[in-house]
């Protein structure tokens, strides 16, 4: 480790959280009914999802697009705080977050890096504190959603590019990274030690 800084790098959904956090948004701002139908009518798309034929970021702008498209930003940030306060707490995993804790009391810094949408996360990551938060953009013009990502998904490849947008050279830091899913395998490998999926009864799996 020596003395350089260091840096805990956390994946928020599946990581920090025990599920997905888009669609209970989408059911948060629309019901139940209306999230229901959105989903029918691009159920294709979703199929295709699911079976990895379709990238995160095209399904992602497709339910946007759906759901907020013609919404003022202001309208959406003030669901987004709602929820953010709200509900999202409630799919907080409490192991996961006492190890962020841990981390804030070595004097740490703590960095989210996600593909969810930051316009929910940014309120929700005040309440911790955390120092930076690296996640998904909307797309608004003229004070209207349009439905597509403001530059990439941060997902994959793109997570350790805005680190190192952030940061600089990744080797002047010791860098712990904790994430779940193939969307972090490329954070997890730049990681000086790297942990996946594994937060219950204070145990951490760490994969190198």
């Amino acid at each position: 480790m020596g003395d350089k800084p260091k840096i805990a790098v956390f994946d928020f959904d599946g990581t920090l959280t025990t599920q997905d956090s888009f669609v209970p948004f989408l059911r948060w701002t629309h019901g139940w009914r209306r999230l229901v139908i959105g989903l029918m009518r691009h159920s294709s798309a979703v199929l295709s999802y699911g079976m990895k034929r379709c990238s995160n970021q095209t399904i992602k702008e497709i339910l946007l697009t759906e759901f907020y498209k013609g919404w003022s930003i202001e309208r959406l940030k003030t669901a987004a705080a709602d929820y953010a306060h709200h509900y999202l707490p409630k799919l907080v995993d409490p192991d996961a977050l006492e190890r962020l804790h841990w981390h804030q009391r070595q004097g740490h810094q703590i960095i989210l890096v996600s593909a969810t949408l930051e316009i929910y996360l940014q309120p929700w990551m005040k309440t911790l504190p955390i120092d930076h938060l690296l996640a998904t953009r909307l797309e608004h013009q003229g004070g209207s959603v349009t439905g597509k990502l403001s530059g990439e998904n941060c997902y994959g490849p793109e997570k350790v590019k805005r680190l190192e947008r952030l940061l600089g050279d990744l080797q002047q830091y010791y860098i712990y990274a904790y994430g779940d899913g193939q969307g972090d395998r490329e954070l997890l490998e730049a990681a000086n030690e790297p942990y996946y999926r594994f937060f219950n009864r204070g145990r951490y799996l760490m994969i190198r």
